[in-house]
């Protein structure tokens, strides 16, 4: 791939992403369903599963669960003033999302599997970047 074509994929990408992030932040957030019931978050054109190129945006659920979840004490620079922090990846229906989980002390004890979980967009104290957070429901 040239470098112009990749710049391309990488912008595409990027905007999608982007209007993505929006729409969870203004509370509309969404993903992306084949007619097999698959689900996927935007950018997409095909669906990772099927190869169905007809895709449908369905709202994201309301709340969703903490499948498995990680303590961060010594992060990358992007993250290194929010530190320590737990990035947990739940599920919504038939996706899940990767954010940062907020509302807990990352050595609680009380960070469970199945902990039920709102998502929304919030700011990392680092570069104040937008980034996908988790909140107990």
């Amino acid at each position: 791939m040239s470098g112009s074509n990749a710049e391309g994929a990488d912008e595409a990408t990027r905007t999608g992403f982007d209007a993505w992030i929006d729409a969870l932040d203004a509370g509309e957030g969404y993903y992306l369903e084949s007619p097999c019931g698959h689900g996927s978050l935007p950018p997409r054109r095909v669906c990772p599963e099927c190869g169905s190129t007809d895709l449908t945006e369905r709202p994201l659920p309301e709340t969703g669960t903490v499948e498995t979840f990680t303590v961060v004490s010594v992060p990358t620079p992007t993250f290194a003033e929010d530190a320590p922090y737990v990035t947990a990846i739940a599920s919504f229906g038939p996706i899940r999302l990767t954010g940062v989980l907020r509302g807990v002390e990352p050595d609680d004890d009380v960070i469970d599997l199945g902990l039920d979980v709102t998502v929304g967009v919030e700011r990392r104290e680092t570069d104040d970047e937008r980034m996908v957070v988790f909140r107990p429901a």
